[in-house]
């Protein structure tokens, strides 16, 4: 049988693959996936391959045809269900299988899904997803053969470790947990039954159609039910999750949000409590004082590109104990796998909970103040968003600014930094600013408005969203 497929263009992201269900993304696309990444493992040697699948309608029946796919080049196929990311990445630990696929649409709209790839437990990008569709496209298959299929549920192991490495010293605590009728539901429901103190889930019943609210706990109008119901019940934090679990949203006892980067220092002064000296990740939209409060507790602060599977390679490589993203991405290498583990994330947190002198809200409160735009993110055409970016870039070393170039452009100035990167996900532009005062602020976002209206481009009012801090 003579297999060629081509994808949608659109559909090949930098991360994962991903489209509109119905439009540019189908059962025959989950096929073509399995078929040639299974045939990249097969390549290697590998014969072993991990599937899950989130709780949105579309998920089964791409799943269904992702596994004919990898059957059809000769795979063992280990179907773990219906469940978050993380646990498939930790089912693939577990079994230490040659490659995984998770069927999921993330944070993203009902009508969306996609496919996040692991092989050899790395993450699998960039130009890796490229040559699956060169693959399909040229028919660049190993010949077709019958591999197979079994069911494991890996739920009752994955929830024991979660709470494997819990301490004796944990506090009793009051906990709001959203779900977002996302894939964790059923994990969280079960996980919560073993923690001390009193736990609401919201939104546990797993639901593709999202009827609460959308499952992305980084945008602050999906958070609103979960503010609600931490202030009502007076409850000690609320967390929330993304679609299918590897994002983690945070509100305080008063129901402020807790932003991701000051997460990310929360858990981070943590592990350098017991870990002095070690190397803890932020991406370049994270607020400098991250940074600096890593260095100050005696941790080697490393600044690196967003995107999970570019943080996920950089811990390798740097043997980082923590990273985390603006985007709500944690990953701890600290007495775990080094993947994007919401649930996990929040475990830690409730540990630190237990050694804090008070509530959360101080903790917050106790961070040096700065005053910042949100995550400015607006259209730009996939063919012009490189450009714009190089343009800036040229201009701003002539002009002998100080700036950081991993991933975009990050301007150091007096008054504090702005960013502008490229969306490694949509056509559009990302930018972000950061001042000591609201004065500060003004003048650096006018500097890269001044930038951007030089390419050509406009720079959406910050004032119209909420800013992070």
């Amino acid at each position: 049988m003579i297999f060629r497929h081509r994808f949608d263009p659109t559909s090949l992201r930098e991360y994962d693959i991903r489209g509109t269900v119905g439009k540019t993304l189908g059962p025959e696309d989950a096929y073509a996936i399995g078929r040639t990444f299974a045939s990249v493992v097969a390549g290697d040697g590998g014969r072993t391959v991990v599937i899950g699948y989130d709780g949105r309608l579309s998920s089964p029946a791409l799943e269904r045809a992702l596994v004919e796919g990898a059957m059809a080049s000769g795979m063992d196929v280990v179907r773990i269900g219906c469940g978050p990311t993380p646990m498939l990445y930790f089912a693939s630990a577990q079994l230490n299988a040659d490659g995984a696929i998770m069927v999921t649409g993330s944070h993203n709209p009902p009508d969306h899904n996609g496919f996040k790839i692991v092989l050899a437990n790395r993450p699998f990008f960039g130009p890796q997803i490229a040559m699956l569709g060169q693959m399909a496209a040229t028919g660049d298959v190993v010949a077709q053969a019958s591999g197979t299929t079994r069911m494991v549920d890996v739920k009752a192991a994955y929830i024991d470790r979660l709470l494997r490495d819990r301490g004796n010293d944990i506090r009793a605590l009051n906990v709001i947990w959203d779900c977002g009728n996302g894939a964790a539901g059923d994990v969280v429901s079960l996980l919560v039954q073993r923690l001390p103190g009193r736990h609401r889930v919201l939104n546990g019943a797993i639901d593709g159609r999202f009827p609460a609210h959308h499952p992305d706990p980084t945008i602050p109008v999906n958070l609103r039910q979960l503010i609600a119901a931490v202030r009502h019940d007076g409850a000690d934090l609320g967390i929330a999750f993304d679609g299918d679990a590897d994002r983690l949203g945070v509100v305080d006892d008063t129901g402020a949000i807790v932003w991701a980067d000051q997460l990310l220092l929360i858990l981070a002064r943590d592990v350098l409590r017991a870990r002095p000296g070690a190397t803890i990740i932020a991406d370049i939209k994270a607020s400098q004082v991250v940074f600096d409060e890593i260095d100050r507790a005696g941790g080697r602060p490393d600044m690196w590109k967003s995107g999970h599977s570019q943080m996920k390679d950089r811990m390798a490589e740097t043997g980082a104990l923590l990273a985390g993203e603006m985007s709500g991405h944690f990953f701890f290498a600290d007495r775990w796998y080094g993947f994007d583990d919401a649930l996990y994330a929040a475990l830690r947190l409730l540990d630190v909970m237990s050694r804090l002198d008070g509530p959360l809200s101080a903790t917050r409160r106790a961070l040096p103040a700065t005053v910042s735009t949100p995550e400015l993110r607006f259209a730009c055409p996939d063919t012009r968003k490189f450009d714009v970016i190089t343009e800036v870039a040229a201009r701003l070393a002539q002009a002998g600014a100080t700036v950081c170039d991993i991933d975009g452009v990050r301007v150091t100035t007096p008054d504090g930094w702005w960013l502008l990167r490229v969306s490694n996900t949509q056509a559009a532009l990302v930018a972000r600013a950061e001042g000591a005062t609201q004065a500060a602020l003004d003048r650096l976002t006018a500097a890269l408005s001044a930038q951007l209206a030089l390419s050509g481009v406009a720079l959406p009012d910050p004032s119209a969203q909420a800013a992070p801090h």
